[in-house]
């Protein structure tokens, strides 16, 4: 879905999402879908929970495409569709919302991507560093259970034994491509190499280990 609108509108700069999966939390570390946007160049922007005046005109717009729209008339997925494509057009090209125009005749310049995107040069477009750099210096807290190993997107990393049931903190370091966990008073633990977070990994959204 996000490959198609990028192709026809081209890459924006931020997207804001909701929270939760696939989107991500504000408490824990950016999902895989998260991953490959920043991957582009386009930081994902979560809702705090519980606050949708944060979204005000996604929100609004949300009730007006439900309201013209009718979907709880709609048959299928493939009639609701065609609603929403057309709800969308009315409201992009028909529909008099600034002094009697529409929004395409006021912003024809929305018609020309300003990053254009193309799926079959996504390879060439997509860059680790932008993920290296977005991770670099953030926090995150884990707890170490009774093998001495934490959780690093599903995958157990190992601390050491003597750090059994203990809360650590742990950060990216974007030079050397490692976690650096620390202790409660802020001595380094250990350097695990960042193996979860490969180009491969990311592009595919296939860091998560599934349970």
């Amino acid at each position: 879905m996000f490959r198609r609108v990028f192709e026809r509108w081209g890459l924006p700069d931020h997207v804001r999402v909701d929270n939760g999966l696939p989107w991500g939390t504000p408490r824990d570390m950016p999902t895989e879908l998260a991953l490959w946007l920043i991957g582009l160049g386009i930081e994902p922007i979560l809702n705090p929970p519980g606050r949708p005046t944060c979204n005000p005109r996604v929100e609004r717009c949300n009730g007006v495409t439900q309201q013209w729209g009718e979907l709880h008339r709609c048959a299928d997925y493939r009639q609701a569709s065609r609603t929403l494509a057309r709800v969308a057009r009315i409201q992009r090209d028909e529909y008099p919302a600034i002094r009697g125009r529409s929004r395409s005749e006021v912003f024809p310049e929305l018609y020309t991507p300003r990053r254009a995107y193309r799926q079959a040069a996504e390879g060439a477009m997509w860059d680790l560093p932008r993920v290296d750099a977005f991770l670099a210096g953030k926090l995150w807290r884990r707890r170490v259970d009774c093998n001495g190993r934490i959780s690093i997107y599903g995958h157990g990393r190992t601390v050491g034994r003597a750090y059994a049931r203990q809360e650590v903190s742990m950060r990216s370091e974007a030079s050397s491509r490692c976690w650096v966990v620390f202790d409660d008073h802020g001595n380094m633990i250990k350097q695990l190499p960042v193996t979860e977070l490969t180009r491969e990994r990311i592009m595919a959204l296939a860091v998560s280990r599934r349970r």
